[in-house]
């Protein structure tokens, strides 16, 4: 069913849901929403399943028309929304009338913006999932980020949603934010003066900044031997020190591989504020155990969970 059509598609909007795994060993990144919780919580806004395809909206600055009564949520970054004239409130489900204008300004805060669709993005799933791999021209809508004039489809609508989202358990976007970490796997390449660095320094994100990794910049972290290591497998939130001593956080649209030393991953608690860094914000690092980082999100999944029942 025709739903909604694109006016204005802002400077990057895709098609996301929550990834396309089981395909790294074949050359193919995971993908899906950077921030996954925000999408997760804007799907079940809506009545659809956590994971159903939904829009990734870089920065804002996109408008679109309703061609079917339908109902949304807009989770993630903090921008000002409109319904026709009518503000929109974020973390929130709305009604909208065949006709009915939507428009999100840019944000000034954070870095995207999600927005759910009662039934779902329909877009022929590709190895299992509906996300856009931009580099790779495939998946979402038509392998490509939306442009003037697409108009997608959404599929039956599930079920009657929720009116919203208590405040406890959205996600803290912070100005400054500290982004707790377990160190490995390759730590031990890293000097005893680059690990003090890393945990005492802060880092500033740089326009070299995209889906697939974020690039900081700050005190140089010193390795033992050297960058390099065997390639191997990667993951979101993984931190690589390449040989200039410079982190780079890797993120949804990351290679499968890679070569550099690993220093440490971000906690998956920790996603949601590492997916919304703009760049020229300020990041620090925690060091926290391996327990640690499964007891918080294990607290956050069952929160959610109890209060869904």
């Amino acid at each position: 069913m025709k739903t909604i059509s694109i006016i204005k598609p802002g400077p990057q909007t895709t098609v996301q849901d929550l990834g396309r795994w089981g395909y790294q060993d074949r050359g193919v990144p995971v993908s899906g929403a950077v921030d996954q919780y925000a999408l997760r919580l804007a799907n079940l806004i809506v009545g659809n399943r956590e994971g159903e395809a939904a829009l990734e909206i870089t920065l804002g600055g996109i408008e679109t028309e309703f061609v079917q009564d339908s109902f949304f949520a807009l989770t993630g970054a903090e921008a000002e929304a409109r319904l026709n004239r009518e503000k929109v409130f974020p973390w929130s489900r709305v009604a909208a009338a065949r006709g009915d204008r939507l428009t999100v300004d840019y944000s000034r805060k954070e870095a995207r913006i999600y927005l759910a669709l009662a039934g779902g993005i329909d877009v022929p799933p590709v190895m299992g999932s509906k996300s856009t791999y931009l580099r790779g021209g495939f998946g979402g809508y038509l392998g490509r980020a939306l442009k003037k004039g697409d108009l997608l489809e959404c599929g039956p609508a599930g079920g009657a949603g929720l009116p919203g989202i208590p405040s406890g358990m959205i996600p803290a976007y912070a100005d400054q934010p500290t982004l707790r970490v377990v160190l490995g796997p390759q730590d031990e390449e890293i000097s005893a003066e680059g690990l003090s660095t890393f945990r005492s320094s802060a880092y500033v994100v740089t326009r070299q900044a995209d889906r697939m990794g974020c690039r900081l910049e700050g005190p140089r972290i010193r390795h033992r031997r050297g960058p390099d290591i065997i390639s191997d497998g990667t993951s979101f939130g993984a931190i690589q020190v390449p040989g200039n001593g410079q982190p780079i956080i890797l993120l949804a649209d990351r290679q499968t591989t890679g070569g550099y030393v690993k220093i440490a991953g971000v906690i998956s608690v920790d996603w949601p504020v590492l997916a919304q860094a703009l760049p020229g914000r300020e990041i620090r690092f925690a060091t926290v155990s391996l327990k640690k980082a499964r007891e918080l999100y294990l607290q956050r999944e069952l929160a959610l969970t109890r209060w869904l029942r």
